[in-house]
Order: C-alpha cells, then sequence, then structure tokens
C-alpha cells in the first residue's frame, strides 16, 4: 500500500505539538491513545467496492471527537476537569440526606392521607432518581465531556468480527479483514484493510409453501416482491422481505400470522459464485395451513370509560357498524367516513391502523383504541374512544424572530369541540408580541416592531363539497379538512402602520403519510396602510423613480385575491435531525383571476387597488446525516412572480426578497439584490464605498440555496459552518438617475440567463445552535465572499471582512444574525 511520505514525516513532526490538544496527558504510563481509525481496501481492491460508510458505524471504539475535524479535543479536558472534582460520596450522603428528610415528612402524615403519602414518595423517588444519574454518569463537566479513548487491543478483533459479519450479510461470503496498528509516541492509529470477496447473487428462488390460501396470494402479488433473481444477496432485504409478506397477509384476512412463519433457507453451492434461496411458509403447530379471518361484528363505543349503574348505552346501525353511546354528541354520518371496518371483511391489519389514525385525526378524542375478540366463534372488531373536553383554553408565551431582533410574544387560543355535532373545531386565537427590526430609512437604528392580530377559524372533518355519501367515506382514508378562517392583523413599525384583514377557506388532504395536498379557494385580503412616515415616504418617492414600483405599490390601500393550490412532501419524518431526510414544498398561486369574470370597478371606487398576478415557489431541504454528532443540511428556494393588469406588480406580501437570517446571512434582512444593481452609497463621510442597505429590496423572481454543517460539541450546544448562495432579480429594468434626470448605468436588475450566475451574491459563516428541549436558540456571524452589486474585478469581499466593524468604516462589517429554530 503507497503512503505519502512527505505528510506522515509532516505528522511525526506535529505530534508532539497536537498532543496536549488531544488529551495525552490523561493517560496512565501503559496507555495509548486512540488518535485515528480507517478503512482503506486491499490491494487489487478498488476503494467503490468497499462500503466505508456503513462499516464506519461499526466501529467498536470511537476515537475521541474533534472540534470540526481539528486535531483538537476539547470535551477530553472538560471530561477531565470535571472528573477531578467529581466525588460519588457527596452524591452518596445527599441520597442519604433526602431519603432521612422525606422518611420525617411521610411519618408525620396521618396514614389514611394516602393521596398524600404518594405524592412524597413520588418526590423522593424522583429526587433520588436524579442523585443515581450523577453518580452513574458523573458531573455537569463529566456529562458534557467525554474521556481520553485508550487504545484497546481486544476492540480491534471485535471491530474486525463487525466487518466480516455485515459484508457477510452483504453477499460478501468469502471476505477477509485485517488490521495494522502503527504508534508515534503515545498515540496509536488503527487501519483495517479489506477485502470483500466475490459478490454472490442470487440464481433461483424456490418456494415451499403448503397453505395453497397463502400460495395464491404470494403469487397474486409477486410483482411486488423486494428480492428478484439476480439481485446482489442481502440479508437486509431478505428481513424486509419477511416484513412485506407478513403484512401482506395479515391485510387479507389472516389475523394470527406471523413473520415468524417466513422462513428463508439459503443454498450457497448451487452454482459458483450464485444462491439459492427457498422461501418456506411454515404451518402452525398442530393444526394444517392457517386460518383466514372474516369480520362478523363491528363495534364503536364512543365514550369507552364512563359508566352509569343501572343505565345502558344506546345503540344505533349505521352501515353495518353498531355504534353505542350514552349520549348522541356527534353526527354519525361524519364519524363513519373514517371506520374502514365492515361486517363481510376480510381482517386487515392497513384498514384497521388508518381507522385508527384517521379517527385520531379528528383531534377530538383523548384515545382511539382497536381490539378484536375472537371468542364465542365470531370475529369482531371493538372500537374504542373517549372525547377530549369540549372547552380548551391555552396560552403561549415565548420568543420570536422574523426577520430581525429576538422579542417576546404572547399567544391565546380558545377552543370549542364539536360546535356543530359534526366534529367540528371552533377556535379563536389572540396574539401579540414585540421585535426588534432594522430600519427601513437608516442604516444602523434598531427600531421595537408590534405586532397584534386575531384569528377566527372553523375546522371540519371533512371536504365541504357536494358530493355522493360513498365518495365521501373512500375520501375519509385521505384525513380531508375544511377550514374557514377571518382574521385582522395590525403592524406598528416608526415608518409606517399598516392593518390587514382576511378571509380564506382551505381544502386539505393527504395522499399518504409523507404527502400532503392543500386547495385554497378563497383567499381574500383587504390591506390599508394607515400612517407614512414623511422620510419613508421620500424614500418610496425614490425608488419610484429608480423604477420600482412594487414597493411603491405596496403601500397603498389594496383588496388581494387569489387562490392557491400546495403539494408538501415529507420524507422519513423531517425535522428528526439524528436520520437522513428530505421536504418538498411547492405551490402555484394565481391572483386575481375572479376579476375575469367580475367587473372590478367596485373595488377602485372604494379607493382600493387590485392585483392580477401568477406566483410559483418551490422548497427543498434535505438532511444527511455523516456520523452520530454530524449532519450535513442542504436547502433550496426558488420562487417567481409576474405582476400584469394595471400596476403590474405584486403585492407586497408576494414579493420575493434575499438577506436575512433564513435566507443568505452575510447580508442584512431583505437587502441583498436584485441582481447586480448597486445600491445607494452611504450618506456617511466615512462611508467610503459602503453601500447604504437602510431599503429593502424587493423583486419577482428568487434563486437560493445553503449548506451547512452541524456538529455536536457538547450538551446542548452544536456548532455550525455554513455557505450561502443567492440574489433576487426583476422582470422590468429598474433604473437609476442622476440630478439632470439622466438615466445612469447602476447595474442589472433584470433576470438573464446568460449573467445570473455571476449575479448570485455568495456568503459564508459560522454559528452556535443552543439545542433547549422547548426550542433552538441560533446565532448566525455572516461574512461577504462575494457581492455582485460591486464592479466587476471588485466583487471578492471576504478579504475586506472586519470584525466589530461598524458601519460607516472603511471595512466590510459582519453581520450578526439571531434566531429561533434551525434556518432550513
Amino acid at each position: 500500500m503507497r503512503i505519502n511520505k512527505t505528510n506522515y514525516i509532516l505528522y511525526i513532526c506535529l505530534i508532539p505539538f497536537l498532543t496536549g490538544c488531544l488529551g495525552v496527558q490523561y493517560l496512565k504510563n501503559d496507555e495509548k491513545l486512540l488518535l485515528r481509525q480507517r478503512i482503506v481496501p486491499a490491494p487489487d481492491v478498488s476503494k467503490k467496492e468497499i462500503p466505508t460508510n456503513e462499516l464506519n458505524n461499526l466501529y467498536s471504539q470511537e476515537t475521541n471527537r474533534k472540534m470540526l475535524w481539528l486535531p483538537i479535543s476539547p470535551l477530553v479536558g472538560l471530561y477531565n476537569y470535571g472528573e477531578k472534582r467529581f466525588d460519588p460520596e457527596k452524591y452518596q450522603r445527599k441520597k442519604e440526606k433526602i431519603q432521612a428528610r422525606f422518611d420525617k415528612k411521610i411519618a408525620k402524615v396521618d396514614s389514611g392521607n394516602i393521596a398524600k403519602i404518594t405524592n412524597l414518595q413520588f418526590r423522593l423517588r424522583e429526587k433520588l432518581e436524579k442523585q443515581d444519574y450523577k453518580i452513574e454518569n458523573g458531573n455537569l463537566p463529566m456529562q458534557w465531556g467525554e474521556p481520553v479513548a485508550v487504545y484497546d487491543s481486544a476492540k480491534v478483533e471485535e471491530t474486525k468480527v463487525r466487518f466480516k459479519t455485515y459484508l457477510f450479510s452483504k453477499g460478501y461470503f468469502k471476505n477477509t479483514v485485517s488490521s495494522r496498528t502503527k504508534t508515534v509516541l503515545k498515540t496509536t492509529s488503527v487501519t483495517y484493510i479489506v477485502a470483500p470477496g466475490p459478490l454472490y447473487k442470487i440464481d433461483t428462488i424456490f418456494y415451499e409453501v403448503l397453505d395453497t390460501g397463502v400460495f395464491t396470494i404470494l403469487q397474486d402479488n409477486k410483482n411486488k416482491n423486494l428480492i428478484k433473481i439476480g439481485d446482489a444477496y442481502d440479508e437486509e432485504k431478505i428481513s424486509n422481505e419477511r416484513d412485506r409478506i407478513d403484512l401482506l397477509l395479515k391485510d387479507n384476512g389472516y389475523f394470527d400470522f406471523s413473520r415468524q412463519y417466513v422462513e428463508f433457507r439459503v443454498d450457497t453451492a448451487y452454482q459458483p459464485g450464485s444462491v439459492a434461496l427457498m422461501l418456506v411458509i411454515n404451518d402452525p403447530e398442530k393444526r394444517q395451513g392457517h386460518k383466514r379471518f372474516k369480520i362478523d361484528e363491528v363495534n364503536f363505543t364512543i365514550d369507552a370509560g364512563k359508566k352509569f349503574a343501572g343505565v345502558s348505552r344506546n345503540h344505533e346501525e349505521l352501515h353495518k357498524v353498531d355504534y353505542f353511546y350514552y349520549t348522541r354528541k356527534y353526527k354519525l354520518e361524519v364519524l363513519g367516513h373514517r371506520v374502514f371496518l365492515q361486517p363481510g371483511q376480510y381482517y386487515s391489519r392497513t384498514n384497521t391502523f388508518d381507522t385508527q389514525r384517521q379517527i385520531a385525526n379528528i383531534e377530538a378524542f383523548k384515545f382511539v383504541n382497536i381490539n378484536y375478540d375472537t371468542s364465542g366463534g365470531k370475529f369482531v372488531a371493538n372500537i374504542y374512544t373517549s372525547a377530549l373536553d369540549q372547552y380548551q383554553w391555552t396560552n403561549e408565551t415565548g420568543v420570536n424572530v422574523t426577520q430581525g431582533y429576538p422579542g417576546p410574544f404572547f399567544n391565546t387560543t380558545f377552543r370549542k369541540r364539536n360546535l356543530f355535532r359534526g366534529l367540528e373545531t371552533f377556535d379563536i386565537s389572540a396574539r401579540f408580541g414585540y421585535e426588534g427590526v432594522a430600519s427601513l430609512t437608516e442604516n444602523t437604528n434598531v427600531y421595537q416592531s408590534t405586532e397584534a392580530g386575531v384569528n377566527v377559524s372553523l375546522t371540519w372533518p371533512q371536504l365541504l363539497i357536494p358530493t355522493k355519501e360513498e365518495t365521501k367515506y373512500r375520501l375519509g382514508k385521505y384525513n380531508p379538512k375544511t377550514k374557514m378562517l377571518m382574521g385582522f392583523t395590525y403592524s406598528d413599525r416608526p415608518e409606517y402602520r399598516r392593518r390587514i384583514t382576511t378571509v380564506s377557506g382551505t381544502y386539505t388532504w393527504q395522499n399518504k403519510r409523507t404527502r400532503q395536498y392543500s386547495l385554497t379557494l378563497l383567499n381574500l385580503n383587504v390591506i390599508d396602510t394607515l400612517f407614512l412616515d414623511e422620510k419613508f415616504k421620500e424614500e418610496l418617492i425614490r425608488q419610484g423613480n429608480d423604477g420600482n414600483f412594487s414597493l411603491v405599490n405596496s403601500f397603498n390601500p389594496s383588496f388581494v385575491s387569489s387562490v392557491i393550490f400546495g403539494v408538501t412532501w415529507n420524507k422519513n419524518y423531517f425535522g428528526i435531525f439524528d436520520q437522513n431526510a428530505t421536504w418538498i414544498r411547492a405551490q402555484i398561486e394565481p391572483g386575481g383571476s375572479i376579476w375575469n369574470v367580475i367587473d372590478p370597478t367596485f373595488i377602485n371606487n372604494a379607493g382600493l387597488q387590485y392585483y392580477k398576478y401568477i406566483r410559483l415557489t418551490l422548497d427543498i431541504r434535505k438532511n444527511k446525516v455523516l456520523s452520530k454528532t454530524t449532519t450535513l443540511a442542504f436547502h433550496f428556494n426558488s420562487g417567481v412572480g409576474y405582476g400584469y393588469a394595471e400596476n403590474k406588480s405584486l403585492p407586497y406580501e408576494k414579493l420575493f426578497f434575499a438577506g436575512g437570517s433564513n435566507s443568505v446571512r452575510a447580508w442584512r434582512p431583505r437587502r441583498l439584490g436584485p441582481g447586480s444593481f448597486k445600491p445607494n452609497l452611504s450618506d456617511n463621510p466615512q462611508g467610503n464605498g459602503l453601500f447604504d442597505y437602510s431599503i429593502e429590496k424587493p423583486a419577482d423572481i428568487l434563486l437560493e440555496g445553503s449548506i451547512e454543517l452541524r456538529q455536536k460539541l457538547f450538551g446542548f450546544i452544536s456548532g455550525a459552518v455554513f455557505l450561502d448562495v443567492g440574489n433576487v432579480w426583476t422582470f422590468n429594468k429598474l433604473t437609476k438617475k442622476d440630478d439632470q434626470d439622466n438615466v445612469i448605468d447602476n447595474g442589472n436588475s433584470q433576470f438573464r440567463l446568460e449573467t445570473f450566475i455571476p449575479e448570485m451574491g455568495v456568503g459564508t459563516g459560522f454559528g452556535l445552535r443552543f439545542n433547549f428541549s422547548f426550542l433552538v436558540l441560533r446565532f448566525d456571524v455572516g461574512l461577504k465572499v462575494y457581492d455582485p452589486a460591486r464592479d466587476e474585478g471588485d466583487r471578492f469581499m471576504l478579504n475586506r471582512v472586519k470584525f466589530w466593524s461598524p458601519y460607516g468604516t472603511n471595512r466590510e462589517p459582519v453581520i450578526y444574525n439571531i434566531g429561533i429554530g434551525f434556518p432550513f
């Protein structure tokens, strides 16, 4: 095997300087630090043949975590700092004191007061468990840190066995794994040499199924087999095929079938390099064949848990389902749309789970349980539910960030369930919050923004469309909902005050767990600006002279109507950040289409402008787990909106912006772009060429993408480094005029295929994430790398960055972003 001798010599020279950072000083005399582990292919083996990513997760011993892969292991020092101060006897003595204190309290309680005694015993157990946890896991520095990784030759042998077992499970039956170690001073590195050998493939599949009914079902669904002739042998696929057969048969009436009846026998001597599989479906002991169950009755007890002496539940039958209740609180027609079990059907586990899930999705019941009774010679499905409280009042306080600085908010919601006895949910919610936002007319000022709102909504667990009862029943599997909403929002900033009145009606449904659709047929907004600051008015006039009519029109009284259709894919539960996942959201929104059939004159007569536009957006987010502590996150966001009719612009809320804590973080919120169009220079006499980013930069087209590497550092704190790329563009060219009203060249704002790539702003930076149990607080530092608004040849900015530099100096300041939650 070839070794880069130059790198190796350099590594040896650096070792004495790095060992102190790696925690070697904490080793005993006869111990070595496990510095590095790697996997390499054996001679004459291609690196592509080795499943390195999978094998990396099978090490029996882990090396100490490095900070962003630098030869520094701060967690080792943190652990040893805590270990020196850790006294387990101290916690043991504390346990004894706690026990004695609670024994005295319990002794003073009257023996008949069972509730108080139970409460004291529960509190005692909680406190003792906390001390036990500290005795077992150490103090806080020890819990956040990690002990030094001491090289263990037995762990190396165990790792080799794991590698061989994994490769065998993937069809490499003749694999070999060896290892070699290199010791330099007090450190040891281990290299695993892997030779997978020939890959065995499936040549033939035989069947041994004595139950003809089971065999018929398998043959009818043969096209869904996960194992096919020509595939590589893979034990994971075989296990998944057992699960598929188990579910297939349980969906076809075989209630008591189990995957333990499914067996795969493997013959590697059938052909050289080939595998013959025998699929065996064993019969139960003392019985020939598997019993197929057909539902005889479906009983639905709506108010399970209640019991009144001497009173029997009422009984009512609908669609062959027997409902039992003390008081008829619900329209059984609506509830029945989500019951997919009927007498005469063969048992189906999928239908059972769908029924349970879709009833729970109504959010009207505390629990939904389904079981089957096989006694008495019948097969009976029993559904039990218990209602949630009819009235609910919730209050929420917290910290919110949109595109500014954190501020407190307060939410309160009143909910009434089953308003019209059709399982409807009626909500009244109010919100009030403060937030720090950058001034729209100044570079350095940050002002308080106030926002208040009230929403009233009514949600039905069905699609309110004229259709047959059979269709409503079929739609029940897709969690259909109809929501009508009326809302009022009031925003108060130093530059303006606005109010928005909203009316909307939305249908939502799910085709699968991973895919959701929404259709807003009615979305009406009346927008009114109550106040404009004089300085801000002047800025709007200046923007209008430059051709930025979208921003100017945004502050005129308006009536906005649209239809919105969106699709969301959520694969592998995006938002759970310890697994690979993808989230995609696509949306189309035609606005003002109503004015194609209705004369909009009455809108103008009311002093309102109206819009006609088409708007499309696509948002893609992906997480890729690299290790237990490291994740690589990707984000792509795009949008295009085209306004036509009279004002030929989009409403303010529909415009696109770039820059900010959830966008290109090296620019202030909404201040990047459009294109290479240059902002005005700062009025500050010390500006020295810095741009004036006082005004937002709205546009019609958005393209941006981000890559972020996240790594857990210690405890609840993680670090991140990121690269952001993006910009916005307009359809109509913005112009700039001098004092003599002459048009001057001030860059390009229009989207052009030949120029949009050089006009993408590039930023980088780093940050911290504080992952509390109730929220994630984020702090990012954004650095400009490439600024398209500058002249060609002068766009590279990274060498001009200066930390803690205020606006008005001769260096480009960094941008500090504070956010709630991950940026994407």
